[in-house]
């Protein structure tokens, strides 16, 4: 029980470091496919303006993430964070994806 909640917290806090950090401009070599595309590929993004917006999609769902400790209390709250990290997900996809926002 207590394993579970400091396992939880230690991911949480593990999110938001990483997320403080993208949100700073910085640790775009941490955003999966951004890492592995050739010097060529990485020029034409705004590598700052990437991390920043990811950086944002990841800070709620390390916020969000240690109160599924709360579950015994209030067992919705596991389907709320599924569907607020859900939506995250699929409007950072659509949002990065489409209209070539983070080109240079």
């Amino acid at each position: 029980m207590m394993s579970d909640l400091v396992i939880i917290c230690a991911a949480s806090g593990l999110l938001i470091v990483l997320s403080i950090v993208l949100l700073a401009g910085r640790g775009s070599f941490l955003i999966a496919g951004f890492n592995t595309m050739p010097k060529e590929g990485k020029e034409k993004y705004d590598a700052k303006a990437l991390s920043k917006f990811i950086g944002k999609i990841l800070l709620p769902i390390g916020v969000l993430l240690p109160l599924q400790g709360i579950e015994r209390i209030a067992g919705w709250f596991v389907w709320v964070f599924l569907a607020v990290t859900l939506a995250l997900v699929i409007f950072a996809t659509v949002y990065v994806n489409t209209g070539n926002r983070f080109r240079n």
